[in-house]
């Protein structure tokens, strides 16, 4: 079982209660050399792997980052320091370019991320906003079910309630953040302690409503990634041309259904963006290994099934992620640092073989010129002999950055590439990122 959120958990303050969720789901050197190597002597065995083929030719999805939500109600706000670490870019830094924070019912609350927003657009990321509920007056309750004090915002404020948004994106410019985005309800299908919506609600709020919000519209945030609330969506053309990206999250979310076939055939100008989740549990500690490398598993699914362009954790400092609470970097934020602090905006995610050996993941990104990234995660218990190989392009070396048990984020230097190939040891339990120059 997985632990659901709506975080902070029971006894925290501005606790909501929490409900279960069924839920799916020895160290070596990393060696890298324009031609294949063996282990050290005395190293474990290695394991040879087909090749990964990695085409720069055939481009996906364009990457617009990676992050984390602050929520200064519910947990407090970041330090200065802590910011510094979840958005800048360099050696001990997540690298994060993508901030989440909640858009307060009341106007005297809006303040209250506004700092955090701020350092994070100065250090270059991207920030976007989530509602968990309407002003109190927009609201009315009604039965759903058994829980008989649900609430839904009232049919006669929906154009109210775009001006709330509105409101608060302009409070946002005028204090120094410009929002990529606003979401129209945070989990409108999990909201026993926020505000639900009906799919036919959402899609009569985006045909209506939502064309008169003011920067790019979310929807519809499903806390399950549960098509049946975001088809409707697709379905309806007014409904899809007032909406800028499909939002979804992933809580239990099995891999089976992270591909989107309607997306694909509906979705043209449209972004799609995992907007919020924590992978496996928020009971164990983020620095539980070889646990946090299911982080690296889960997004390398979400890039490379979903196709998703961005992924967002819930907290970015909590026990179970990203940022401890004593402001260090977890393991778990160790994996979401392989792709945060190499993968940019901008960035577009490349054909790679996925899957050349059990319990192997690469995925591939081309940013500006012809630099690539490659992320390797290794979940078997033996190392890996992995050889890449560019099916197009020029590099004359590749830099690697290791995680492991005792490692995070550790550069492991820098060496040739040869014919376009390259191989590298993935020591058993890590996960990798090589830069090619």
């Amino acid at each position: 079982m997985t632990q659901r959120r709506n975080e902070p958990m029971s006894g925290e303050p501005g606790s909501p209660s929490r409900r279960r969720l069924l839920a799916t789901m020895g160290t070596l050197p990393v060696l890298t050399a324009a031609t294949s190597l063996v282990g050290a002597s005395g190293a474990a065995a290695v394991t040879a792997a087909a090749t990964a083929v990695i085409d720069p030719s055939a481009q996906r999805q364009t990457i617009r980052g990676f992050g984390g939500m602050t929520h200064s109600a519910w947990i407090g706000d970041l330090t200065a320091a802590q910011r510094d670490t979840a958005f800048g870019q360099g050696e001990g830094r997540l690298g994060f370019s993508v901030l989440r924070i909640p858009v307060p019912e009341s106007q005297a609350d809006w303040g209250r991320d506004v700092a955090t927003a701020r350092r994070a657009i100065e250090l270059g990321a991207t920030v976007i906003a989530s509602p968990w509920n309407p002003p109190a007056h927009m609201v009315e309750t009604f039965v759903r079910g058994s829980q008989t004090d649900a609430r839904r915002l009232r049919y006669d404020m929906y154009g109210a309630y775009a001006q709330h948004l509105n409101d608060f994106t302009t409070h946002l410019r005028n204090n120094g953040v410009n929002l990529y985005g606003i979401s129209v309800q945070n989990e409108p299908d999990y909201a026993h302690d926020w505000t639900w919506w009906t799919p036919a609600e959402i899609v009569r709020f985006l045909r209506e409503n939502a064309g008169s919000i003011g920067t790019r519209v979310i929807a519809p945030e499903s806390f399950q990634y549960l098509k049946n609330i975001s088809d409707p969506i697709l379905n309806d053309s007014t409904a899809l041309a007032n909406v800028d990206i499909i939002g979804a999250h992933l809580y239990g979310t099995p891999f089976a259904n992270f591909p989107y076939p309607l997306f694909k055939q509906r979705g043209a100008g449209k972004e799609l963006w995992m907007t919020e989740v924590y992978h496996p549990n928020s009971s164990d500690s983020a620095d539980l290994w070889p646990q946090a490398l299911d982080v690296g598993e889960h997004i390398h699914r979400a890039m490379v099934d979903a196709e998703f362009q961005a992924y967002i954790w819930w907290y970015i400092r909590r026990g179970y992620g990203p940022m401890r609470e004593d402001g260090q970097i977890s393991k778990r934020g160790a994996n979401m640092a392989h792709f945060a602090r190499f993968v940019r905006p901008g960035h577009v995610r490349i054909e790679a073989t996925a899957n050349p050996a059990s319990n192997v993941y690469v995925s591939a990104y081309r940013g500006g010129g012809s630099s690539v990234v490659v992320v390797a995660i290794n979940k078997g218990t033996s190392a890996v002999s992995q050889q890449f190989t560019l099916a197009s392009g020029a590099a004359s070396s590749v830099s690697s950055w290791l995680t492991d048990a005792g490692r995070n984020v550790a550069p492991q230097g820098t060496t040739g590439v040869s014919n376009r190939s390259f191989t590298a040891t993935l020591p058993a339990r890590s996960v990798t990122t090589f830069v090619t120059a």
